[in-house]
């Protein structure tokens, strides 16, 4: 996470100085042989190394592979409570491999951007690598699988009687940009199909859930079967789904989930009586089995706000921000007018209206003068901008549940 976020930085700032900042290390024993981990107050290592030297020491490490070339999980990945899958060092994640893939794509443009082309091509030739492996082995018909045990046995298959399908790694097989364009639209359906339940407004992470089968997976079994990632919504994970479908230009389905993940949408009273908590923060999980199917879980406390947010702004408004150039692509719902956004750059301020044209281009006109390219040129000059950007509107849209029909945002560099 540390590479992504730090060739993200880069990438929508354009600031290459953060790669020559020197940050420390914590300091602490390895584990011992069997140990999967320990409590401790950890010391402060006396090595410093650059931030870009951090990243590197971080991609190395990930570069450990298994028997079918993919990622070692070793006491789990995202989903910490797979703690068995790979305790013994050989199980392995498809997830982490589509993840893998992203890191190593978008470190090899931030390596060449930092003057260190040859690690530059280790990310890419490590990345292809993965991306062979991917498609050779993960793929089971329908979907993506989870990952392999360290005996061998297939997680996430249409022939487990537990955890068939989990959604993570058909998400990230387009947010990676590693699955083919048939395989990563027939991922998503069987997400659709299987884990998507609108009846009680929650995104399932996995299904079925683990309960009396076979399978040990870790301490996610010890959950109530539909709770937490234990088959319920665990909702990064659905935020995810969300922003793959939008990725592949469905808005349908994208504006949907966002419909049933926003909290905000839960403010009907039929629907608070089930849900229960607040409708003005996220959840980080809501329950996805009778009797408790759709009453949300803990709150407040959960990184899926900020990916909820980038899911709505980037996904949906379509605001993607690479150095000086603002790029504006939104994925309008019908019945939507557009929106109006304020954008402030520095001391400049760019009042944006967004509009759905009739022509099968974008076009952006920046105070009153039509621009011959597809992206808003930012420049601090300390003056107001007026744009006008119009975009063609796709077909089979539902109306937006919720939500006014104009929408008024202030954006801040």
């Amino acid at each position: 996470w540390l590479a992504l976020a730090t060739s993200h930085y880069v990438n929508v700032t354009a600031d290459l100085s953060v790669l020559a900042e020197p940050v420390g290390y914590l300091e602490g024993r390895p584990l011992n042989v069997g140990e999967e981990s320990y409590y401790d107050l950890p010391g402060k290592s006396h090595l410093e190394e650059s931030l870009y030297q951090h990243c590197v020491r971080a991609i190395e490490h990930g570069l450990q592979r298994g028997s079918h070339g993919l990622p070692l999980i070793g006491t789990g990945d995202w989903n910490d409570g797979m703690n068995r899958v790979g305790h013994l060092g050989r199980g392995e994640s498809v997830w982490l491999g589509f993840f893998g893939f992203d890191v190593l794509q978008q470190f090899a443009i931030t390596a060449q951007l930092h003057g260190d082309p040859a690690f530059a091509q280790r990310c890419s030739q490590q990345a292809a690598l993965l991306q062979a492996s991917l498609e050779e082995h993960a793929w089971d018909g329908a979907w993506y699988r989870r990952a392999w045990f360290d005996d061998g046995q297939v997680l996430g298959s249409a022939n487990n009687d537990e955890c068939r399908i989990d959604s993570i790694s058909q998400s990230w097989s387009v947010l990676s940009g590693a699955a083919s364009q048939t395989r990563r639209r027939t991922a998503m359906a069987s997400v659709e199909q299987h884990l998507v339940r609108p009846d009680t407004g929650a995104v399932l992470l996995l299904d079925p859930p683990f309960d009396k089968g076979v399978l040990e997976p870790g301490y996610i079994k010890g959950y109530v079967p539909g709770v937490r990632e234990n088959g319920g919504q665990y909702t990064h994970a659905a935020v995810w789904a969300g922003m793959a479908f939008a990725e592949l230009g469905d808005n349908a389905r994208a504006w949907r989930l966002l419909n049933m993940i926003n909290p905000a949408g839960h403010e009907v009273a039929k629907r608070i009586e089930t849900y229960k908590v607040e409708p003005y923060v996220m959840a980080a999980d809501v329950y996805g089995t009778p009797p408790h199917a759709g009453r949300g879980g803990w709150t407040w406390y959960t990184g899926s706000a900020g990916w909820t947010y980038r899911f709505i702004v980037e996904s949906l408004l379509g605001l993607q921000r690479v150095g000086t150039s603002l790029h504006i692509e939104p994925l309008l719902a019908q019945g939507w007018p557009g929106y109006t956004l304020h954008y402030r750059y520095g001391a400049t301020t760019y009042h944006i209206e967004v509009r759905p044209g009739t022509t099968i281009t974008l076009a952006i006109m920046l105070d009153g003068e039509l621009l011959g390219q597809d992206a808003l040129q930012l420049s601090d000059d300390g003056n107001e901008h007026q744009v006008l950007v119009t975009c063609p509107v796709k077909a089979h849209q539902p109306e937006i549940q919720g939500y006014d029909r104009t929408v008024e945002a202030d954006l801040e560099r």
